[in-house]
């Protein structure tokens, strides 16, 4: 693993990719400040993990958020890394979605990115050092079809990670943007969520062509874009394809994904 400090910070830490990536940094020995709404999930995390401190952070409060930091800063220390991981993905087409819905995607993913990034960085800079990690999604590149508002979230995040990436590019702090294919977590689940999204037998399809990832495989590639030194991260192969892709062919792109869909 690509991580050499103490303490990190996860968000969206209950399940799915957050509560992997607090799994692993716990067994790797480090003391883990997990976020999440969901607190039922965090106690059952703080139960399985000592070493993981938990607190129902809503991450599209900014005071919740900066309290929260300061939390994890008094009772464990510097906070050496960030896995901001909190997102939601309602889907549905447009016209057909309550603005509300549209509205809170951009509270929770964007505006969620800003409040973290905003709460951890300054401390970084201070000490020069630290990783921050976000994820866009391919979904900020490409428009994928019954998810309007998650990309509109994403193209934001995406946006807004850049230019800080650009405005720290000579500090010693390591930035990571990942911008993932659909990943195995519940978020794409039709029978967890209850909402549209993947059957089982769709998601077994897709993660046999790839066009669907394992979280697993999501974190192997980011600690292995930290060691590298890179700064945006497409994992797999589908990530890499559709973006380039659809940047030369646009139309076609839109074919296909509303065929598959």
């Amino acid at each position: 693993m690509a991580f050499k400090g103490s303490v990190a910070i996860v968000t969206g830490g209950a399940s799915g990719m957050g509560r992997l990536s607090c799994a692993r940094l716990a067994e790797q020995g480090a003391k883990v400040f997990a976020m999440d709404m969901d607190e039922a999930g965090l106690a059952s995390l703080a139960d399985e993990y000592p070493n993981v401190s938990v607190k129902a952070v809503d991450v599209s409060n900014y005071e919740q958020v900066a309290a929260a930091v300061d939390q994890a800063q008094r009772d464990l220390g510097d906070i050496d890394r960030l896995t901001h991981c909190a997102a939601i993905m309602p889907l549905e087409l447009v016209h057909k979605m309550p603005v509300e819905t549209i509205l809170r995607q951009m509270r929770i993913n964007y505006d969620g990115t800003v409040h973290l990034v905003k709460s951890v960085l300054p401390g970084m800079l201070d000490r020069n050092r630290g990783d921050i990690i976000s994820f866009g999604s391919i979904a900020g590149e490409v428009p994928l079809p019954t998810a309007g508002g998650y990309c509109a979230t994403k193209a934001a995040t995406i946006a807004f990670m850049k230019q800080v990436i650009i405005e720290h590019r000579n500090s010693d702090i390591r930035f990571l943007l990942v911008n993932p294919p659909p990943v195995n977590t519940s978020l794409l689940s039709a029978e967890k969520t209850g909402q549209k999204g993947f059957s089982d037998s769709q998601m077994e399809r897709a993660l046999k062509r790839g066009v669907v990832v394992e979280p697993e495989f999501i974190l192997d590639e980011i600690e292995k874009a930290l060691e590298k030194g890179r700064s945006v991260l497409h994992p797999g192969w589908f990530a890499k394809f559709i973006t380039s892709y659809y940047k030369l062919f646009p139309s076609a792109v839109n074919r296909m994904l509303g065929k598959m869909t």
